[in-house]
C-alpha cells in the first residue's frame, strides 16, 4: 500500500456557520466550497500552511493511489455534470484514468490546473456511511474528526464515495 507524500487529500467536514471570512476565503482557494466536498493538493508548504489555517473545517491526510482512482471514477465530473470515463479522459490530455490518477498522485498535475480544461477541481462526496465516528468539533488526534489524520484519509474517502 504506496502513499503519497506528495499530495493531501482534503475533506471538508463543516459548514461556514460562525467562519471568518478569512477562513472562508481560504476554503475558497483549497477548492472546498462546501461540507462534505474533498480535493487533491500539493504537499507545499503553502497548502500545508492553509489547511493548517481552516483545520477546524476539513481533515486531510496523504492518499493511496487506489484511493484517488475511486475518487475519479466514482466522483470526477467535468463541468456539464458529466462523469469521468477513458474517453473522456483522452479529451483532458491523457490515455486513461489510471494514467491521470498516477499523475495526480505523484503531484505532477493538479485537479486546479484540470479546471482549465473542463474537470470540477473537487468531489462532491456523500456524508460517511454509518456517521462520523466521533465529533466534528474535536481535532482527530483527541477522538474528534477534524485536522490531520494521515493515512486514516483513506477509510474516510472510501466511507464518503
Amino acid at each position: 500500500m504506496d502513499v503519497s507524500l506528495n499530495t493531501f487529500l482534503a475533506v471538508r467536514v463543516r459548514g461556514s456557520v460562525g467562519a471568518s471570512k478569512e477562513v472562508l476565503s481560504t476554503l475558497r482557494m483549497l477548492n472546498l466550497p462546501r461540507a462534505n466536498y474533498a480535493t487533491i493538493v500539493r504537499n507545499t508548504s503553502s497548502s500545508l500552511g492553509m489547511l493548517r489555517k481552516v483545520q477546524r473545517y476539513v481533515t486531510w491526510g496523504e492518499p493511496t493511489l487506489e484511493t484517488v482512482k475511486r475518487l475519479l471514477v466514482k466522483k470526477g465530473e467535468l463541468d456539464g455534470g458529466k462523469r469521468l470515463d477513458d474517453e473522456r479522459v483522452k479529451a483532458l490530455g491523457f490515455n486513461s484514468i489510471d494514467e491521470l490518477a498516477e499523475k495526480i498522485f505523484s503531484g505532477e498535475v493538479t485537479l486546479s490546473q484540470l479546471k482549465e480544461k473542463g474537470l470540477r477541481p473537487f468531489f462532491r462526496l456523500h456524508p460517511p456511511r454509518k456517521g462520523f465516528k466521533h465529533s466534528i468539533k474535536r481535532p482527530f488526534k483527541d477522538k474528534g474528526e477534524f485536522g490531520y489524520r494521515g493515512q486514516e484519509i483513506n477509510s474516510l474517502a472510501v466511507r464518503m464515495s
